[in-house]
Parts: C-alpha cells; structure tokens; sequence
C-alpha cells in the first residue's frame, strides 16, 4: 500500500474520492498497513477493527460512487482515544479496574458525530490510567513510543492519538485534555492538536474531573483539525455544559491572514524554567508571525503559577472518580494516581472552593489580557520529549511529578480557552518542538487561523519521522 497515501490530508483524499482517483478502501488499507508495520513499536492502539473498518470504508466508497457522500468527512480513516465510548467496543481507559465485558451500548458525543459524517472508525489509541498524566503508559497496555524516537515518549494523555497521527496511522484522532492532554502529545510528536474552548466539543460523560476536560482533534495538518472542528462542535443534548451552537464555519473561516493582530510572546509566563534548544525554537517561530505581519510585543500575563489551583481540582477529582475501587483494584491502579488519589481524599471542601474561587480570578484576569491582545504565544512545553516509560526526565526525578515540566498548559485548562500546539522545529536530537497559540475563550477560529497561518511558512511544516528506524 502506498506510504504517501497513508500521509495524505482529509482534504486530498475528500478531493480523490470526488472525482474517483481514491477510494475510501484503499485509504483505510493505507492506514492499517501502517498499524500493521509500525504499532509493534510504537503500542498506539488498544483495539485495532480491520473488519469494520473495511466494512464502513467499503460503504463510503459506494456512496462516493454514487455521489451520495452521507457527510464532510465521509471515509476518513480515524481513531477514538480510549477514554471516550464507542458502542461495541469497550472503553477500558488504560485500567486493570475496568471490565471489558461492558455492556458498551453508547457513543461519545464526538464519536457519534464523526460517524454521522461517514468517519471510518479505525480504532482506540492508548491512554495513561483514567488518562492522569502527561505520558502515556499504563497497567493495561504497557508503554507508548514515540514515531521520532522508539526511546522516548509520545507524551500523553493522549499519547496513543498521536504516536498514530505522526506515524500515518490514520488522519484523524481524537483526543481529551485536561492538563494539557492534546497539546503535550502534539509537541512531542511534532503534530497539530487543538484544546478548544471549554464546551466547544459536547462531552458525555462529564470527565470527574471536571470542566478544565476538553475534547479536540489531533492532526497532521491544521485545516484537518478545522474540518474535524467543525464536526465534533455539533451539539449534544446529552452535555447540559456545552456551548450554544454557532454558526462558526471552521473550515470556510480558515485564513492565514493575521496580519495587524496584536500577539502577546511570552517566553516563560514569568515562572517557567525552559530548556534552551526550546526557548530558541518558540523564539525564531515568532520571528515569522512579525513576518506575517502580526504585532508581537515580548509580554507576561502577569499570573503566578495556578499549579495549586489545578492539583486541588485535579487530585480532588481523581479522588472522586475512583472512590469506590476495591482495595484489590486500588492495588492495580499505576502507583502513580493511586498516590494522587490518596492526597486527592485529603483536600477539604474549603480546599476546593479557595481553589475555584482562584481559579476564576486567574479567569478574569486572561479576560481582561485578551482585551489588549488577540492570542497569546508561548512553548507548548519546558522540554523536548525524554525517555518512555518514565514520568518525568532524570533531571526531575526528585521532584516527579508531569506537572513539572508542563506549566505552559494547565493555566488554560483552568480558564477554560482555546489552545493549541504546532511544530515549530526540532532539538538537536532531532525530537519536534510545540509552539502553544492561546486565544480568547470562544475565539476558537483565531487559534486556527494564527496556526495556519504559521504552517504556511514554517520551514517545518509537514515534516514526518523516519518510520524504519523503528523497524
């Protein structure tokens, strides 16, 4: 099967099905071609359905033959992170406490609106226990790899997402990020992935741990994240916290025009330690909105690090989530939550209240910075990716904790605003660098047309791993 197909965007494969250069098959066969070769190294997949997905890919190519595509991505091959329902498949969340039995009756909200669109459902990618941290291994699945570099992490939560995105391993994934789950991924893979506001994307169930959860795409390409946005922003009565429905068109709306817009650089938010190869990368990236035309001012938000605000509101809902384990399943559970769990159980209702009240002065405060400027830019994260299967690099053993070298991410869980990450360049390891774009809340489509924008012109732009050295 041609590896080019298997890399090739929703867009040119929409295009071929259209005027039958295509089929829906053949770009499906690409893409678990590439799960058959690559996933032994790389572990992104939980569950594999090469039958169904022929089947609904065979369905999308009569349709395409007969002009009658049910929907805008009708046969794009995708995968579902394993956090979030797929009926008939189990959703088993990286944890030895959940019985694979089900029932399992019930789509996610986005799961449901991609299939209605004629998304061919490939698959569910691996996730960190109840997706707690920012990589991705589990008791369940065992480790995630990197596509750049077998050794190290893909990042996580959604770390299966995107080990498949930057391997060909599909074209669209669909991520969750509470911490910065999609955006810590994409940087250390070198892929495209977006935190939409809060709300933006339905979600059912409500994660536990609450509304600093987002749903988004992960992609190869910043329209196929819009295409995908347009999708899974339609509503869900069954998510009583969503946003009200808009007439936004993702994809039409996409510009790479920003030119006149007032972006603010902060290299550090005024507390972050940043390793060099990156702070020089995210520094020569902004060079290129100046380029485009933008107005960058060298600029802090001027909030502390809110890191007690979100592990009160992150342990407290872990402690929540699995309070009713066994004492055998609490044994099984990654030594690692089970130890937020534990602190999770000691936080006091007053606790948790100074913390949302903090949260939303830290809110209002990205408010009224927005007032000023349009988007805010900074590293997606402190360091390039390190090495799997490890929590944190050796240099923050004694501290050990993911959070530590995330800080640029949890703040806009907390406030709730759209976010994004895009490769900016590379270390001297040759591992991707994430440039992290932040826009007002609901301004979802300035992120996209600041990041595509970006993609126009940067000299890394499409660039893939060399897939056998895996091998």
């Amino acid at each position: 099967m041609n590896n080019d197909l298997a890399f090739a965007t929703a867009t040119e494969l929409l295009d071929g099905y259209r005027d039958g250069a295509i089929s829906p098959v053949e770009a499906t066969k690409a893409a678990l071609a590439q799960i058959e070769k690559y996933n032994g190294a790389l572990n992104a997949f939980v569950l594999v359905d090469e039958d169904y997905a022929l089947a609904r890919a065979r369905e999308s190519e009569t349709r395409w033959r007969a002009g009658t595509p049910i929907g805008l991505i009708d046969g794009i091959p995708t995968t579902i992170k394993d956090i979030l329902l797929t009926e008939g498949w189990p959703t088993l969340r990286g944890s030895l406490s959940v019985d694979a039995a089900g029932p399992w009756n019930d789509d996610a909200p986005c799961t449901a609106r991609l299939k209605e669109q004629g998304a061919v459902i490939i698959g569910k990618t691996t996730t960190p226990e109840f997706g707690w941290k920012g990589v991705t291994d589990s008791p369940r699945t065992g480790i995630t790899r990197n596509p750049w570099n077998k050794n190290t992490t893909p990042g996580g939560s959604s770390g299966g997402a995107s080990a498949a995105c930057a391997a060909g391993m599909g074209v669209f994934h669909v991520g969750t990020d509470g911490g910065g789950s999609i955006r810590i991924p994409s940087s250390f893979t070198g892929i495209f992935g977006i935190k939409a506001s809060y709300g933006r994307v339905p979600a059912w169930p409500l994660s536990p741990f609450g509304t600093v959860a987002h749903v988004g795409p992960m992609t190869r390409t910043v329209r196929d994240s819009a295409i995908m946005l347009q999708v899974m922003s339609r509503p869900d009565v069954r998510d009583w916290t969503s946003l009200p429905p808009t007439d936004t068109d993702y994809l039409a709306g996409l510009s790479a025009s920003i030119r006149g817009k007032k972006i603010a650089y902060s290299p550090a938010l005024g507390y972050a330690s940043v390793h060099p190869e990156v702070a020089a990368a995210v520094k020569s990236a902004v060079l290129l909105f100046e380029d485009l035309g933008a107005i960058v001012e060298e600029v802090d938000p001027g909030f502390e690090n809110p890191l007690p605000i979100f592990n009160t509101l992150w342990w407290s809902g872990a402690a929540f989530a699995l309070r009713n384990l066994s004492d055998k399943q609490l044994d099984e559970l990654d030594p690692g939550l089970r130890t937020v769990v534990e602190e999770g159980a000691k936080i006091t209702l007053t606790d948790y209240l100074e913390a949302n009240q903090a949260r939303g002065d830290l809110g209002i405060k990205m408010r009224k910075f927005h007032e000023t400027y349009d988007l805010l830019v900074t590293p997606a994260l402190c360091i390039p990716a390190f090495e799997a299967g490890k929590l944190a690099p050796d240099d923050l053993a004694a501290v050990g904790a993911w959070v530590d070298w995330t800080p640029f991410s949890y703040p806009f869980n907390l406030t709730q605003q759209p976010a994004c990450s895009i490769n900016c360049g590379f270390s001297s390891e040759g591992l991707p660098i994430g440039l992290q774009i932040v826009g007002p809340m609901q301004d979802d489509l300035s992120v996209l047309n600041a990041a595509f924008a970006f993609e126009q012109v940067s000299p890394v732009a499409g660039a893939r791993p060399e897939l056998e050295k895996l091998l």
